[in-house]
């Protein structure tokens, strides 16, 4: 546990929680909480293909339809890349139902203690950071 990161964090308040009116075990909860979002770094391929409009795969010529059975082949893909994001607008289109769903998929809910790289936050650690 990085108690320097959680002072900060109760202490500082950026996202306006209101730590400071929270009990130790209040503010532990809050932290546990799933509320914050981030784009995943990695997806399986079959998790891609998952996303896949079927009336817009049928759509494509037998050339991207290759493509993008091999692309999806792939055991990880960042889905946030921006080659990798180019590379399903290219073979879909820039507005295609595909492309939205994948936007969509990409978006993971955390807790503010995993955004903050803190694990699992305790009542007791609260409390310990509060009193450095």
């Amino acid at each position: 546990m990085d108690l320097a990161v959680l002072k900060t964090e109760l202490t500082d308040d950026p996202l306006t929680r209101g730590y400071s009116g929270m009990s130790d075990e209040a503010a532990a909860a809050d932290l546990l909480t799933a509320y914050r979002t981030r784009n995943m770094t990695s997806m399986s391929g079959d998790l891609i293909f998952q996303q896949t409009d079927k009336t817009e795969f049928a759509a494509l010529t037998d050339l991207r339809k290759q493509l993008w059975l091999a692309f999806c082949g792939r055991d990880s893909i960042n889905p946030s890349a921006v080659p990798n994001v180019d590379f399903v607008k290219y073979i879909f289109g820039d507005a295609a139902d595909t492309v939205a769903a994948l936007a969509a998929a990409r978006v993971e809910t955390i807790t503010r203690a995993a955004e903050l790289g803190l694990g699992a936050v305790r009542a007791g650690d609260v409390q310990r950071a509060r009193a450095e």
